[in-house]
């Protein structure tokens, strides 16, 4: 069978599923708030223009997933499966943001749970890219039992950490 990169997952507090084209307004008014993205190495993500094409990307990529708070339906977030290899039996979970009103740990949590758990169902080890930088994800992947494996260098030179969970045996 093979991996379901957008499927619709359901947790107590946050629910994900596959990104459309309509959810550009709402995930917009999230990703506007430069607060967001003060640690990311795209700090200009909040201007229109910019997250316009991360948008288009995040459509084309056929792994990224809206974020909506089961509590009052609104759309709080995004965040992305990709790079899914079957030869590694791995997969990365990666590009998450969500509103500030959601920092914290209990809502990016219980998301980053239900990919894992959905994840696991087809892969061995997950990936999580996080740029040197950005310590608040690099705190969320440890909280999440991801241990350092390595690093690389994306096209401009710039440094990113990666992060490995296995599956449970």
């Amino acid at each position: 069978m093979p991996f379901d990169r957008q499927p619709i997952l359901k947790g107590d507090l946050v629910e994900l599923r596959p990104l459309r084209p309509q959810d550009f307004r709402e995930l917009y008014a999230v990703a506007s708030d430069p607060l967001i993205w003060q640690q990311h190495p795209a700090k200009d993500r909040c201007n229109m223009d910019v997250f316009e094409k991360f948008f288009a990307d995040a459509l084309d990529s056929g792994g990224a997933l809206t974020v909506t708070d089961c509590g009052d339906r609104r759309v709080i977030g995004s965040s992305r499966f990709h790079g899914y290899s079957e030869e590694n039996s791995e997969i990365e979970i990666g590009w998450t943001f969500l509103a500030r009103s959601h920092w914290g740990g209990r809502y990016n949590h219980e998301m980053k749970q239900l990919m894992l758990r959905h994840a696991f169902g087809f892969v061995r080890r997950v990936l999580l890219v996080i740029d040197h930088q950005n310590l608040r994800s690099q705190a969320a992947a440890k909280k999440m039992g991801a241990m350092q494996t390595g690093s690389r260098f994306d096209t401009t030179g710039r440094e990113s950490y990666v992060y490995s969970i296995a599956a449970p045996t």
